[in-house]
Protein backbone atom coordinates (compact mmCIF):
# COMPACT_ATOMS: atom_id res chain seq x y z
CA UNK A 1 0.00 0.00 0.00
CA UNK A 2 1.04 3.65 -0.76
CA UNK A 3 -0.06 7.08 0.19
CA UNK A 4 -0.33 9.51 -2.34
CA UNK A 5 -0.52 13.18 -1.28
CA UNK A 6 -0.92 16.02 -3.78
CA UNK A 7 -2.76 19.90 -3.93
CA UNK A 8 -5.55 20.92 -6.25
CA UNK A 9 -4.55 24.67 -6.13
CA UNK A 10 -7.16 27.23 -8.14
CA UNK A 11 -6.31 30.74 -9.35
CA UNK A 12 -8.79 32.54 -11.82
CA UNK A 13 -11.05 29.47 -11.97
CA UNK A 14 -7.99 27.83 -13.54
CA UNK A 15 -6.04 24.44 -11.76
CA UNK A 16 -2.41 24.01 -11.60
CA UNK A 17 -1.68 21.03 -13.61
CA UNK A 18 1.30 19.33 -14.18
CA UNK A 19 1.73 17.07 -17.82
CA UNK A 20 3.35 13.72 -16.74
CA UNK A 21 6.73 12.52 -18.29
CA UNK A 22 7.13 9.12 -16.74
CA UNK A 23 6.72 6.39 -19.28
CA UNK A 24 3.05 4.49 -18.08
CA UNK A 25 1.60 8.26 -17.72
CA UNK A 26 3.48 9.69 -20.55
CA UNK A 27 1.66 13.11 -21.62
CA UNK A 28 -1.33 12.82 -19.13
CA UNK A 29 -2.69 15.60 -17.12
CA UNK A 30 -2.60 15.39 -13.29
CA UNK A 31 -2.47 17.74 -10.05
CA UNK A 32 0.75 17.80 -8.54
CA UNK A 33 1.55 14.51 -6.37
CA UNK A 34 3.39 11.85 -5.32
CA UNK A 35 4.41 9.40 -2.71
CA UNK A 36 4.62 10.35 0.86
CA UNK A 37 8.38 9.15 1.89
CA UNK A 38 9.05 6.82 4.60
CA UNK A 39 8.57 8.63 7.68
CA UNK A 40 7.51 12.23 6.44
CA UNK A 41 3.97 13.12 7.22
CA UNK A 42 1.18 13.71 4.65
CA UNK A 43 0.65 17.68 4.81
CA UNK A 44 4.56 18.28 4.63
CA UNK A 45 4.59 15.51 1.62
CA UNK A 46 2.00 17.54 -0.68
CA UNK A 47 3.96 20.61 -0.07
CA UNK A 48 7.36 19.09 -1.09
CA UNK A 49 5.41 17.08 -4.12
CA UNK A 50 3.59 20.90 -5.68
CA UNK A 51 7.48 22.45 -5.23
CA UNK A 52 9.49 19.51 -7.06
CA UNK A 53 6.31 19.41 -10.01
CA UNK A 54 5.62 23.26 -10.33
CA UNK A 55 8.11 25.54 -8.72
CA UNK A 56 5.49 26.94 -6.26
CA UNK A 57 5.48 27.20 -2.34
CA UNK A 58 1.75 26.70 -1.32
CA UNK A 59 -0.19 26.85 2.21
CA UNK A 60 -2.39 23.83 2.54
CA UNK A 61 -5.84 25.40 3.26
CA UNK A 62 -8.00 22.29 3.49
CA UNK A 63 -8.52 18.60 2.25
CA UNK A 64 -10.86 16.95 -0.16
CA UNK A 65 -12.05 13.55 0.63
CA UNK A 66 -9.78 10.69 0.65
CA UNK A 67 -9.98 7.83 -1.87
CA UNK A 68 -8.51 4.44 -2.53
CA UNK A 69 -7.47 2.69 -6.00
CA UNK A 70 -5.77 0.02 -7.14
CA UNK A 71 -2.70 1.58 -9.40
CA UNK A 72 -0.38 -1.02 -10.67
CA UNK A 73 -1.46 -4.01 -8.76
CA UNK A 74 -1.11 -2.52 -5.20
CA UNK A 75 -3.45 -0.49 -3.14
CA UNK A 76 -3.52 3.50 -3.11
CA UNK A 77 -4.72 6.15 -0.67
CA UNK A 78 -4.98 9.20 -1.76
CA UNK A 79 -5.16 12.69 -0.46
CA UNK A 80 -5.63 16.12 -2.03
CA UNK A 81 -5.34 18.73 -0.23
CA UNK A 82 -6.57 22.36 -1.44
CA UNK A 83 -3.71 24.69 -0.97
CA UNK A 84 -2.93 28.35 -2.52
CA UNK A 85 0.62 29.73 -4.12
CA UNK A 86 2.32 31.78 -1.61
CA UNK A 87 5.68 31.76 -3.77
CA UNK A 88 7.81 30.72 -6.28
CA UNK A 89 7.37 30.36 -9.73
CA UNK A 90 6.83 27.98 -12.78
CA UNK A 91 9.79 25.72 -12.68
CA UNK A 92 10.39 21.86 -12.85
CA UNK A 93 12.34 18.72 -13.85
CA UNK A 94 11.66 18.12 -17.33
CA UNK A 95 12.82 14.47 -16.89
CA UNK A 96 9.75 13.94 -14.58
CA UNK A 97 6.89 16.63 -16.11
CA UNK A 98 6.85 18.02 -19.11
CA UNK A 99 4.30 21.24 -18.32
CA UNK A 100 2.97 23.33 -15.77
CA UNK A 101 -0.24 24.90 -16.50
CA UNK A 102 -3.18 26.60 -15.21
CA UNK A 103 -5.67 25.00 -17.26
CA UNK A 104 -9.06 26.26 -16.72
CA UNK A 105 -11.78 24.19 -14.89
CA UNK A 106 -14.49 23.36 -18.46
CA UNK A 107 -11.11 22.39 -19.82
CA UNK A 108 -10.01 19.80 -17.14
CA UNK A 109 -14.02 18.71 -17.20
CA UNK A 110 -13.59 17.86 -20.99
CA UNK A 111 -10.28 15.94 -20.86
CA UNK A 112 -10.44 12.31 -22.07
CA UNK A 113 -8.95 9.13 -20.08
CA UNK A 114 -5.76 9.34 -22.32
CA UNK A 115 -5.38 13.19 -21.59
CA UNK A 116 -6.02 12.54 -17.60
CA UNK A 117 -4.07 10.65 -15.21
CA UNK A 118 -5.86 8.15 -13.16
CA UNK A 119 -9.37 9.47 -15.20
CA UNK A 120 -12.00 8.41 -12.91
CA UNK A 121 -10.20 9.44 -9.17
CA UNK A 122 -9.11 12.60 -10.83
CA UNK A 123 -12.60 13.22 -12.10
CA UNK A 124 -13.88 12.88 -8.50
CA UNK A 125 -11.27 15.10 -7.14
CA UNK A 126 -12.58 17.44 -9.49
CA UNK A 127 -16.41 17.14 -8.69
CA UNK A 128 -15.54 17.37 -4.69
CA UNK A 129 -13.60 20.32 -5.24
CA UNK A 130 -16.31 22.55 -7.42
CA UNK A 131 -18.76 20.79 -4.53
CA UNK A 132 -16.37 22.39 -1.92
CA UNK A 133 -16.23 19.23 0.15
CA UNK A 134 -13.79 21.01 1.82
CA UNK A 135 -12.46 19.42 5.31
CA UNK A 136 -10.30 21.37 7.82
CA UNK A 137 -6.64 21.03 7.61
CA UNK A 138 -6.40 20.24 11.57
CA UNK A 139 -7.87 16.79 10.89
CA UNK A 140 -4.28 16.25 10.66
CA UNK A 141 -2.52 16.35 13.96
CA UNK A 142 1.42 16.44 12.18
CA UNK A 143 2.30 14.40 15.51
CA UNK A 144 4.77 11.12 14.63
CA UNK A 145 4.84 8.61 17.28
CA UNK A 146 7.59 6.13 17.08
Amino acid sequence: MKVIAGCVIEKDNKILMVQEGLDFCYGQWNYPAGHVDEFENITESAIREVKEETGFDVRLTSVLPICETKLKNETHIIIRFVAEVIGGEIQFDSKEILDVKWIDVKDIEKMTKKELRNYEVNKTILKDYMEKKFYPIEIFSNKQFF
